[in-house]
């Protein structure tokens, strides 16, 4: 079953064509104004963002703690930081057996 829409009617007096012209016309600059609001309104944001994280990241160096080397603080100071896990060689001719 298919939804279909019943047929536009089109009023041929050019006063009225000439007003939904305007009316059209009149919707998309208002989206479109909006969609550049919105837009400015990102970007303005996501710049204060970046500013003030920046901002942090730099105060963090001048004092020295851990927010400016993450990696230090998931690792023990005496430890290197390791990934364990189990590998197998796979060679290029030969097939792989899965245990």
């Amino acid at each position: 079953m298919r939804f279909v829409f019943p047929p536009i009617r089109r009023s041929r007096n050019p006063l009225v064509r000439a007003l939904s012209l305007v009316a059209g016309l009149a919707v998309l600059g208002v989206l479109l104004v909006f969609g550049v609001v919105v837009l400015g309104v990102l970007m303005a944001g996501g710049i204060v963002f970046l500013a003030v994280r920046q901002w942090k990241l730099a105060a963090a160096r001048a004092n020295g703690t851990a927010a400016a080397q993450p990696q230090a603080a998931t690792a023990r100071p005496n430890e290197p930081a390791v990934l364990e896990g189990e590998f197998v060689v796979i060679e290029q001719n030969r097939p792989v057996h899965h245990h």
